[in-house]
């Protein structure tokens, strides 16, 4: 089993950046892909950002590319989700999500584990 703790969400200004983190405990991290996700009201949950186990590998979503960017400490067992240039449609709710193996997906039907979800409201 795996626990995931995510944090770091507010309500910023257009143009602002925030950084959001998650917490794995329960399993090797390290061995581990892992995700971002977001779901806005009223819209399915959609892809935003992944890394691979070792961190070597990343891959995100059009609409977050060259404005986001997701990292990994295995020593800390933290995942993190740095966001700059933040526009409205960026407002949603952000989960975490990890998976069994090492190698990263966009699919989120491949990700076993979910974190509670973070708020972030851009504001214009």
């Amino acid at each position: 089993q795996v626990q995931l703790v995510e944090s770091g969400g507010g309500l910023v200004q257009v143009g602002a950046s925030l950084r959001l983190s998650c917490v794995a405990s329960g399993r090797t991290f390290s061995n581990s892909a892992m995700g971002w996700f977001r779901q806005a009201p009223g819209q399915e949950r959609e892809f935003v950002a992944t890394i691979s186990a070792n961190g070597g590998t990343t891959y995100y979503a059009d609409s977050v590319k060259g404005r986001f960017t997701i990292s990994r400490d295995n020593a800390k067992n933290t995942v993190y989700l740095q966001m700059n240039s933040l526009k409205p449609e960026d407002t949603a709710v952000y989960y975490c999500a990890a998976r069994s193996w090492s190698a990263w997906t966009m699919s989120a039907s491949a990700y076993e584990y979910w974190g509670q979800g973070t708020q972030v409201t851009v504001s214009s």
